[in-house]
């Protein structure tokens, strides 16, 4: 999450707002902020966004855990009929924060591990504060299918041009010259 953008859904909390022993928190979207998000995230609408989380300061240190859950009624268009579908979000996920600058400059460090079970390095805390509303969109926005379909939709692929034709459409050239035979 970077500071840079101004989000749809946000729900600030400063890190020292935090209590040692942690705190739970529960928020949800208002008409506009679903309408705002439902743009961003290319949805025909998002219907209600709650999401129930979790912060917890991890042993003592700087980091912060957030843990939640969110649910989510949204409606897609679907890739192959582009009719609207409905479709319901509920989805767990954790991430872990800590203050900017935290990563040592080591080449080392910043080498990647692409490991599908690895952790995810902390997310900077920004301007002193942790985004609830941010988190809950971000995770939306992996949680939902990127290619929704309706039940039963097919694609069909368009009948394949004859033999001479073919050729002749194939070729941009041959179309660019149609076109400027039609405008002499």
């Amino acid at each position: 999450m970077t500071g840079d953008i101004n989000p749809e859904f946000s729900h600030r909390i400063p890190v020292g707002d935090i209590p040692a022993r942690g705190a739970e928190y529960e928020i949800g979207a208002d008409p506009h902020e679903r309408e705002a998000l439902a743009e961003r995230l290319g949805l025909v609408r998002l219907d209600a966004l709650t999401a129930r989380l979790r912060l917890q300061p991890v042993g003592g240190g700087p980091l912060i855990r957030l843990t939640g859950r969110l649910s989510a009624r949204v409606v897609q268009s679907c890739v192959v009929t582009l009719e609207p579908m409905d479709a319901e979000v509920d989805e767990r996920f954790a991430m872990t924060f800590g203050p900017p600058g935290e990563v040592d400059e080591d080449e080392d460090v910043l080498e990647l591990d692409l490991s599908p079970d690895a952790e995810d390095p902390p997310d900077p805390f920004v301007d002193g504060a942790i985004d609830l509303g941010e988190a809950v969109a971000e995770h939306l926005a992996l949680a939902l299918d990127p290619f929704p379909r309706k039940p039963g939709a097919e694609f069909s692929p368009p009948a394949a041009p004859e033999e001479g034709e073919r050729a002749e459409s194939a070729n941009p050239f041959a179309i660019l010259g149609r076109m400027r035979k039609n405008d002499v």
